[in-house]
């Protein structure tokens, strides 16, 4: 193998990262979402299973105060959409089980927004969906 298809190889895991990353925040900003992921955001992630539960914890931890208007699953389906439409592959990771969620994020509220609300509230959509 030559030096360039060892960095061909060696880099192939890096494009999907940023191609996730540029699909996510594409998204964010679309939807009119102050925050960006960065690759280490996006790895603690996958820790999680399932993408709309990944940017639920995400919300729930690190932006709460969204939950004041929408519900963890609007917002979370709303950004799936969007970075689906413009890359819909799952970001593929193995993570190392033994490493504790809290060592990657904050951990979220004790239970979910939605869980605690026993009503469904009409709210107005998001700018682009």
């Amino acid at each position: 193998m030559n030096p360039v298809q060892l960095y061909a190889r060696d880099s192939e895991p890096d494009a999907e990262v940023q191609a996730q990353l540029c699909a996510y925040n594409t998204a964010f900003d679309e939807l009119g979402l102050r925050f960006r992921w960065d690759e280490r955001t996006l790895t603690s992630l996958a820790m999680i299973d399932g993408e709309q539960e990944q940017i639920a914890a995400y919300i729930e931890a690190q932006h709460p105060h969204l939950l004041r208007a929408y519900s963890a699953e609007f917002l979370s389906r709303a950004i799936l959409e969007k970075k689906h439409a413009r890359y819909p592959a799952r970001l593929q990771i193995r993570v190392d089980s033994a490493t504790p969620a809290s060592h990657v994020m904050r951990q979220s509220q004790t239970s979910r927004w939605s869980e605690r609300l026993s009503y469904e509230v009409e709210l107005p959509a998001l700018v682009g969906v």
